[in-house]
């Protein structure tokens, strides 16, 4: 299957394993190789014993090797009733998983936290009151093909509809593979820049989809500088997984183009800290290093990251790689997505359990993006008291009250 003519190259399903090439599996080093972790070099010893250390660090052969069926799964795991008890057709975001990320928890059982994101289960066939295909509204706030232009001087361009892993609780699993949405072509490219320079209160423009990193180098080099060029954009974010899906990803060629249209900026989607290893530590640190602001965006979800201490590690294991944890996302409403959902007050619970007990810095805003289109709305634990005597009464992390001398 070809990802995009947009794209310009061809990333074909995968082979079978006995049709992959032979040679060593040796770690390489050299300037665009990435660190091979012991736990990466093991799967790939069992799994694809005869790629070479070139062809697992190449982002192409990552994303023509993925696992996309339960087929391929039960190579790898030993599926339990609720991941194999239904039809692939009844899915409505189809299974992906680069080989790098499927080495996370290949061994590990239909619990862990990394496998449930990814192997789909029954519960996504429940669907409950509230849930919605696209519950933010984004196809309403959408003048062209492509522009999401909900708030005044920021607009989304969704640039793919095409991810390296398929998160089972996307927001855009509207969009995302579906064949009439996969493929960006030139002529809505087009059509979204010229709206973006026709449209002059807009200085902040976030490429999404999809994941854009999925994209040629020369195609992103296209967006990038065509943007540049629009005088009132002043800064650009892209919005990916790719380093902790997909992290060999983040080549040397890449950063060059990158480097080259500052101020640019990156939001990261990180989930657990087991997705923080010595190649997504590399990925992340080649970006900051480039120059590129970063910031992650995690979903919050149950089972998965709500608790408080797998959450802090998380962004402490962030914050070493020099990206500032920026959102804890209240997971959204899409179809099937209840068993991922906590009550509110845990995300508000989080937040106080962070404050005071860590770095400043790792602690995100928490937001609920509202259904509907109402944006993103932050919550936080009621610090502030009300007045008491014409002082403002605040509660600290510790539950104490202080009073400021509040002036009139």
């Amino acid at each position: 299957m070809s990802i995009s003519s947009f794209v310009q190259e061809d990333i074909d399903e995968p082979p079978s394993l006995a049709t992959l090439p032979t040679d060593s599996a040796t770690t390489v080093q050299n300037s665009n190789s990435f660190p091979v972790s012991q736990l990466s070099h093991q799967f790939r010893s069992i799994h694809f014993p005869m790629a070479t250390d070139e062809q697992w660090n190449d982002w192409k052969w990552q994303v023509r090797n993925s696992f996309t069926s339960f087929e391929s799964l039960e190579q790898i795991l030993t599926l339990t009733d609720e991941e194999k008890g239904f039809k692939e057709q009844a899915l409505n975001l189809p299974v992906r998983i680069t080989p790098y990320y499927a080495s996370l928890f290949a061994y590990k059982e239909s619990l862990y936290p990394l496998r449930k994101t990814m192997v789909p289960v029954l519960d996504e066939l429940v669907i409950t009151p509230g849930e919605q295909s696209d519950p933010l509204h984004e196809e309403a706030d959408a003048p062209v093909p492509l522009i999401v232009h909900r708030y005044p001087d920021r607009a989304l361009l969704l640039v793919t509809g095409f991810c390296s892993a398929f998160c089972r609780y996307c927001t855009r699993s509207h969009m995302v593979s579906k064949k009439d949405k996969m493929h960006a072509g030139t002529v809505q490219i087009k059509q979204a820049l010229e709206y973006i320079r026709q449209h002059t209160e807009i200085r902040d423009v976030i490429i999404s989809g999809g994941d854009p990193l999925t994209l040629s180098d020369e195609r992103i080099e296209f967006l990038l500088s065509s943007l540049r060029a629009i005088e009132h954009v002043e800064i650009i974010r892209i919005g990916t997984k790719v380093p902790a899906v997909l992290p060999m990803r983040i080549t040397d060629k890449l950063l060059s183009i990158l480097k080259k249209y500052h101020p640019l900026f990156m939001s990261l989607h990180f989930t657990h800290p087991d997705e923080m290893t010595p190649e997504s530590h590399e990925a992340c640190c080649r970006l900051a290093d480039a120059g590129i602001p970063l910031g992650s965006q995690t979903v919050l979800l149950k089972g998965i990251n709500d608790d408080v201490s797998v959450y802090r590690k998380l962004t402490h294991e962030l914050l070493k790689a020099r990206v500032k944890p920026y959102y804890l996302y209240q997971c959204d409403p899409i179809p099937g997505s209840a068993h991922f959902r906590t009550p509110v007050e845990k995300g508000i619970e989080m937040i106080e359990q962070l404050r005071g007990f860590t770095s400043g810095y790792a602690i995100p805003h928490y937001v609920i993006d509202a259904p509907g289109g109402g944006g993103k709305i932050p919550l936080l634990p009621e610090y502030y008291q009300g007045k008491e005597n014409g002082q403002v009464v605040l509660k600290n992390y510790e539950g104490k009250l202080f009073y400021y001398p509040d002036k009139e």
